[in-house]
C-alpha cells in the first residue's frame, strides 16, 4: 500500500511535473475522507535544486527517505547520455528490490534507464524523447504512443497532464475507484483516462459537429447494459464506421472500442465497490454479457478476479 512518497530530484528537474506529484500525493485531504500521504523531496545532495523554468527549489531531504517511501517518483531528468550519480542509481535499484513501486514521470524515464531500471520492460516517456530513449536502450520496449505504462511496479508516463493521468491510476490501483474519482474532483480533472490512449490528439478544441460525438459518449454511459457495437455508435452518429471511427479517435485519443470496454469496465469497478449485486449481474448492467467475459478482462486489466477486486476495494455497500 503506498502511504510514504518521495519525489527525487537531480540536476534540473521541471517544476510542473513536481507539482503534478505534490498535488496529488502531498496535500492533506483527509477531511474528505481520502487517504492521506507522507511526501517528501529528496536529493543526493540537499539544498537549491534549480528547476528547469528558471527557478530553484530548496530542498531538505537527502536519500535516507528513498529507502523509507513506497513510492519513488522522478519529476523528469536529463535526455543527454549522462550517467546518474551513483548513490542515486543504488537509491533507486535498493527501492525496487524491497518491494517499492517507481514512477518516471516525463524525460523521468532516462534515469530509471540509465540505472538499468527499465531493461526488459515496456516504457514510454514524452513523445519527443521516445525516439532517443528507444535508440539509446534498445533493450526497453518503448512505446511512442501512449499516455503511461505499467510494467510490474514501475509506471512510466509522457508529460505534462499524462503525469497527473499516471498518478491517478496509482490511487485507483491502490485505494479504489472511489477514492480515485473523488480525487479527481477535487482536482477538476477526468477521473480517467486509459494509459493506452494517445499521446497527440489532433483536435486539440472540438471541430464542428464534434457536439455531436459529446452527446454520444452521454449517451453511451447511460446505456451501457445494451449490446452495442462500433458500428451500432457509427449509425447514431450518422456515420460510416470508418469515419466514426477516425473522428472518435481525432477527439478522444483513444479508439471506439476501447473506450467503450474502458467505460464497461470502470461501471464495472463502481458496482463491485459500491454494491452488493453478483457479479453475474454486474456483468450484465455493463454489458459484458457474462461473469466469465467480465473475469477474463479483470485479470487483463487488474490482474485480479471481480471478487478479489471487491474484497480489496470495498467501500460500503449501496444495495441493488
Amino acid at each position: 500500500m503506498i502511504r510514504h512518497v518521495a519525489a527525487l530530484v537531480d540536476r534540473q528537474f521541471g517544476a510542473f511535473e513536481l507539482g503534478v506529484l505534490a498535488e496529488v500525493f502531498g496535500l492533506d485531504r483527509t477531511d474528505d475522507g481520502l487517504p492521506g500521504f507522507t511526501f517528501r523531496v529528496c536529493a543526493a545532495r540537499p539544498g537549491l535544486v534549480p528547476t528547469t523554468t528558471g527557478f530553484a527549489v530548496h530542498v531538505e531531504h537527502g536519500l535516507d527517505r528513498v529507502a523509507e517511501a513506497d513510492l519513488v517518483a522522478v519529476p523528469s531528468w536529463t535526455d543527454r547520455p549522462v550517467e546518474p550519480p551513483p548513490e542515486v542509481a543504488e537509491a533507486l535499484r535498493a527501492a525496487l528490490d524491497r518491494g517499492a513501486r517507481l514512477l518516471a514521470v516525463c524525460s523521468g524515464a532516462f534515469l530509471l534507464a540509465a540505472s538499468g531500471l527499465l531493461d526488459g520492460r515496456r516504457a514510454t516517456t514524452h513523445w519527443r524523447y521516445t525516439a532517443t530513449l528507444a535508440s539509446r536502450y534498445p533493450q526497453i520496449r518503448v512505446d511512442p504512443d501512449v499516455l503511461y505504462v505499467e510494467d510490474g511496479p514501475v509506471v512510466t508516463s509522457a508529460g505534462t497532464a499524462a503525469a497527473i493521468d499516471a498518478c491517478l491510476h496509482l490511487v485507483r490501483a491502490e485505494h479504489g475507484s472511489a477514492v480515485a474519482n473523488a480525487l479527481a474532483r477535487r482536482m477538476v480533472v477526468a477521473p480517467h483516462r486509459s494509459g493506452g490512449q494517445a499521446q497527440f490528439v489532433e483536435a486539440a478544441v472540438p471541430a464542428p459537429g464534434d457536439d455531436d460525438l459529446a452527446a454520444l459518449v452521454a449517451w453511451v454511459q447511460g446505456h451501457l447494459a445494451e449490446p452495442l457495437t462500433v458500428d451500432d455508435l457509427a449509425a447514431r452518429a450518422l456515420m460510416s464506421p470508418r469515419t466514426f471511427a477516425r473522428r472518435f479517435r481525432a477527439a478522444t485519443g483513444t479508439t471506439p472500442h476501447q473506450w467503450l470496454l474502458d467505460q464497461r469496465l470502470l461501471l464495472a469497478e463502481q458496482l463491485l465497490e459500491q454494491t452488493d449485486l453478483p457479479v453475474d449481474e454486474i456483468a450484465r448492467r455493463c454489458g459484458l454479457g457474462s461473469s466469465d467475459t467480465l473475469r477474463h478482462h479483470f485479470a487483463r486489466r487488474r490482474r485480479v478476479s471481480p471478487a478479489g477486486y471487491r474484497r480489496s476495494f470495498r467501500a460500503g455497500v449501496a444495495g441493488a
